[in-house]
């Protein structure tokens, strides 16, 4: 199942037949199967699903970004460009430039030993040249400010030992942003944040978009999230596109019973009694 770029416009992400393997006592198990999806420049693609359903896994594939023992096939295709037939060097010049990623878990992410910004800065000057430091921490204190980091000049110099989840999450957001990428993958950016952060993120990766053509792939389990950023939806389970489409279409009219039963799941303020509703079991796909 694909999702159709809008019409006159080419996709600027394109994912063929995407196939993520690791191998078992019984072969080769696939935990992302035959899976499809555009996202065109400047547009916001979210990944739903359980813990399990393959989201992740997606991610780290498209950016080439899988562990040694996984198998990958299939196509993915960045402003025409193959990123399945790159090089490592030639990948790694892409990763960070072009495309950017924030993780789940920004404590095993950032170094504890270097300051935030010596982080950012260390980001930004791999993927421009002839940059100055002075320039760079310019920068690094410029896109902490932009995440709404109170105090980025001084800030700029803590240690991530300093700063509380949610603001490392923040960090890692400014980090990814530094460089200006085309495409931005984000990996449940905002689990870490309280409700009224999370809407600070959230419009910020909005404004982002407006302001660069910035294009986003967002990858939550919070389907409030979805509903308040993305423009189309791919539903995973067990590693499979259940179900893809507008926002809008997916939330009036869900067509796939996974759909309709993730939807359910999510608590109304309306319920006359709020009680999680949960889903059947997925199988424990990876």
């Amino acid at each position: 199942m694909s999702a159709t770029p809008r019409s006159g416009a080419s996709a600027f992400l394109d994912v063929r037949d995407l196939t993520v393997s690791f191998p078992t006592s019984t072969g080769h198990t696939d935990v992302v199967s035959h899976l499809d999806l555009t996202l065109d420049a400047g547009g916001a693609l979210g990944i739903v699903g359980e813990s399990g359903s393959g989201k992740s896994l997606t991610s780290l594939a498209i950016m080439g970004l899988l562990p040694p023992s996984a198998t990958r096939s299939g196509r993915v295709l960045l402003g025409g460009d193959d990123l399945t037939s790159m090089s490592e060097p030639q990948l790694r010049r892409v990763r960070g430039d072009r495309v950017a990623m924030v993780f789940q878990d920004p404590l095993s992410s950032l170094n504890p030993y270097y300051t935030v910004g010596k982080q950012i800065e260390e980001a930004y000057c791999s993927h421009r040249r002839g940059v100055t430091r002075r320039q760079a921490r310019a920068v690094a204190v410029e896109a902490m400010e932009r995440v709404h980091i109170k105090e980025a000049g001084r800030r700029v110099d803590d240690y991530p030992h300093q700063f509380s989840g949610g603001m490392r999450q923040r960090v890692m957001i400014a980090m990814a942003l530094s460089t200006e990428p085309e495409l931005l993958i984000a990996d449940e950016p905002t689990t870490a944040l309280d409700v009224t952060v999370q809407a600070q993120i959230l419009e910020l990766l909005q404004e982002i978009r407006r302001d660069t053509g910035l294009a986003l792939v967002l990858i939550t389990h919070d389907l409030a999230v979805v509903s308040e950023i993305a423009d189309h939806v791919v539903v995973m389970r067990r590693g499979e596109c259940v179900e893809m489409g507008p926002v809008e279409a997916i939330f009036s009219d869900p067509q796939h019973e996974y759909t309709r039963d993730l939807l359910d799941a999510v608590p109304r303020i309306d319920d006359e009694i709020a009680a999680l509703r949960p889903v059947a079991a997925t199988g424990g796909r990876a």
